[in-house]
C-alpha cells in the first residue's frame, strides 16, 4: 500500500508542476492562448480510454485489429500532435512569446505523461479467472 501511495503523491506533484508551467506560460506574458494546450492534453487520453474496450474478442488468439480501437488511437494521436504543434504555430506567428511556447510544451508533456503513467500504474485487468 505504501508503494501505491508514493506513486499517487509523485504523480500528483508532477501533474501540479505541469499545470503550473502552463499557467505561468500564460500569466507571465499576459496571453492566455497557451491554456488551450492544457485542454488538449487533458482531452487526449479520453478517446483511447473510451474505445479501448470496443471489439475485444477473448476467443481470437491473433490480433486482427479493431476499427473502433484504431479510431480511438487516431483521435488520441491527433490531440497529442495538436497539443505540441499549437504552441509552436502560435510562437511562429508571433502571437505568443517563444519562452511561453517552451513552457507550454513542457507543461503539456508533463500533464500527458502523468495521465499515461497513472493509467498504466493503476490498470486493472478484467479477468474472471485469475
Amino acid at each position: 500500500m505504501a508503494a501505491g501511495l508514493r506513486t499517487v503523491i509523485l504523480l500528483s506533484f508532477v501533474l501540479a508542476v505541469g499545470f503550473l508551467l502552463i499557467i505561468l506560460s500564460c500569466a507571465l506574458w499576459q496571453n492566455w492562448l497557451p491554456l488551450l494546450v492544457a485542454l488538449t492534453f487533458v482531452l487526449a487520453p479520453l478517446p483511447n480510454a473510451l474505445f479501448s474496450h470496443c471489439g475485444s474478442d477473448e476467443l481470437s488468439s491473433n490480433y486482427e485489429g479493431s476499427a473502433p480501437v484504431d479510431l480511438g488511437r487516431f483521435i488520441t494521436a491527433m490531440f497529442v500532435v495538436t497539443g505540441f504543434a499549437l504552441p509552436i504555430v502560435l510562437a511562429h506567428s508571433n502571437v505568443i512569446d517563444p519562452k511561453a511556447c517552451a513552457m507550454s510544451i513542457t507543461g503539456g508533456g508533463l500533464v500527458y505523461a502523468t495521465i499515461l503513467a497513472y493509467s498504466a500504474a493503476f490498470r486493472q485487468d478484467d479477468s474472471d479467472y485469475d
